[in-house]
């Protein structure tokens, strides 16, 4: 793969696209999420775990369950978006590696090994989590994802019985940009970066 993405490419999902927080009216259909997901799960994980796991609130009900976990500055952005994505990961994922991972015995590495196994499910499931945020940009939706929540509640209303762990929220729909900021500055590569 040697073919270089576009400047109109780069700018939808880097360069130009931003972080929103509010909405257009359009919808967000269960067939955009089938998309997004289908192209995010694509991206590489370690041998292949795939701990993402992710709750698409859509309905208003489902968004009232949410509502009391959010700080306060996040609630009009987060039950105005058509769709919240909550990005999670499964202290799991290592069971299903007979499937993801069938060249090797994976599973038996993490059994028994809560540290490895929760370091592994959120770094992959952050990691999963970005490449979710590129797919929705590249598919032409706009991304608000943010911090500012109460991760014990969400787990206790949306994943209770199992153990997935949310990560982040993520708003998706079509950004009005009228909330936006001018954007805030980067850091230099000399700043961040060492060639060794």
């Amino acid at each position: 793969m040697t073919q270089r993405l576009s400047d109109d490419a780069l700018g939808l999902i880097f360069n130009d696209a931003r972080t929103h927080s509010s909405w257009r009216p359009e919808a967000v259909s269960q067939a955009d999420l089938h998309a997004i997901y289908d192209l995010a799960k694509m991206g590489p994980t370690s041998a292949n775990g795939q701990p993402l796991r992710i709750a698409f609130v859509m309905s208003a009900e489902a968004k009232e369950k949410l509502r009391p976990a959010l700080a306060p500055g996040n609630v009009d952005k987060t039950m105005s978006a058509p769709v919240v994505a909550i990005l999670a990961h499964d202290l799991d994922f290592y069971e299903y590696y007979p499937e993801t991972f069938p060249i090797r015995d994976m599973r038996s590495m993490y059994v028994g090994k809560p540290k490895m196994i929760e370091e592994a499910a959120f770094r992959n499931g952050t990691l999963q989590s970005a490449y979710f945020i590129i797919a929705a940009r590249a598919l032409g939706f706009d991304c608000g994802p943010m911090s500012g929540f109460d991760n014990a509640m969400v787990d206790e209303v949306f994943f209770d019985g199992t153990k997935i762990k949310s990560n982040f929220l993520c708003n998706i729909g079509h950004g009005d940009g009228k909330s936006l900021f001018p954007r805030l500055p980067r850091l230099d590569f000399d700043r961040v970066c060492t060639i060794l």
